[in-house]
């Protein structure tokens, strides 16, 4: 069965992924950017070829995300899978069911610093990245343009992923994870235990070790002297995945009238996450 790590792009999942995987995939918790690789992200050409779908259809591919994910579910185990889909049924096609998925975490961040990072991330001004908020976006597989993750607008993105049962749903807050990364690592490993019916024992070294490694200056060295595949390329040009972290605040760079573009149109969704 599936736990989805799902979030609109740039709001905290690769961070949520690399404590997760720290715990559970490496002896010590020491993080690096091999064992993320063991929480995988959906859509992804290679299940889809797997199962023999055409992957220059996408309307093929998208009557098959049930299909793909059966291929790979341990229905005795829990996978973590990383999305950034909204939670859709196109043309009475599902992105998931019950057979399949046991819960989500869903992970959410100011949408005044998502744009941001969107405008670093996928070369765009700050007009563009806040326009894109407010879009049905969808991102595209270089390699197999028709492998596309469907993320909806910002908005929509949030709303749907809430629609889950609430016993199998955990919301988790970016800030949140900056502020007090070990107390929203505890939260999580409750909801796991709730879910799974299963307990955690919690390591405080390993947790010790998780905190230290996966440091924001500590995962911008890292990729500096290793590099990372989730970094944005450009033609010959490599963006760092690690830009601002931290210091990536609204207030410092956002101009007023996209502050106030996004807190307009985003007011509901703002007000009930508390960033206004």
């Amino acid at each position: 069965m599936f736990i989805w790590l799902a979030s609109y792009p740039k709001s905290g999942n690769t961070l949520v992924r690399a404590l997760l995987a720290s715990y559970f995939f490496s002896k010590d918790g020491n993080f690096n950017f091999e064992i993320i690789k063991n929480i995988k992200q959906f859509p992804n050409a290679e299940l889809f070829e797997n199962i023999g779908i055409d992957l220059k259809n996408e309307k093929d591919v998208i009557k098959n995300y049930i299909k793909a994910q059966e291929s790979i579910n341990q229905k005795n185990s829990v996978q973590f899978l990383k999305t950034h889909s909204y939670l859709f049924n196109i043309d009475n096609n599902p992105f998931t069911d019950l057979n399949n998925t046991l819960g989500a975490i869903y992970i959410v961040r100011d949408p005044r610093n998502v744009v941001l990072s969107r405008a670093n991330h996928f070369y765009q001004n700050y007009e563009e990245a806040t326009e894109d908020l407010f879009r049905e976006v969808g991102l595209k597989n270089d390699n197999n343009p028709a492998v596309k993750t469907f993320v909806g607008s910002w908005s929509f993105n949030f709303q749907s992923w809430k629609r889950m049962p609430k016993n199998s749903f955990l919301l988790i807050k970016y800030e949140d994870l900056i502020l007090n990364k070990e107390i929203v690592i505890k939260k999580i490993f409750k909801f796991l235990e709730n879910l799974t019916n299963s307990p955690i024992k919690i390591d405080q070294k390993k947790i010790k070790n998780i905190l230290k490694s996966t440091d924001f200056h500590r995962l911008k060295t890292l990729e500096k002297e290793k590099g990372f595949e989730e970094a944005s390329k450009k033609k010959d040009k490599i963006t760092p995945f690690f830009h601002l972290g931290p210091e990536n605040d609204w207030k410092n760079f956002l101009p007023k009238k996209l502050q106030e573009k996004i807190e307009n149109k985003l007011f509901h969704e703002m007000k009930e996450l508390e960033y206004l």
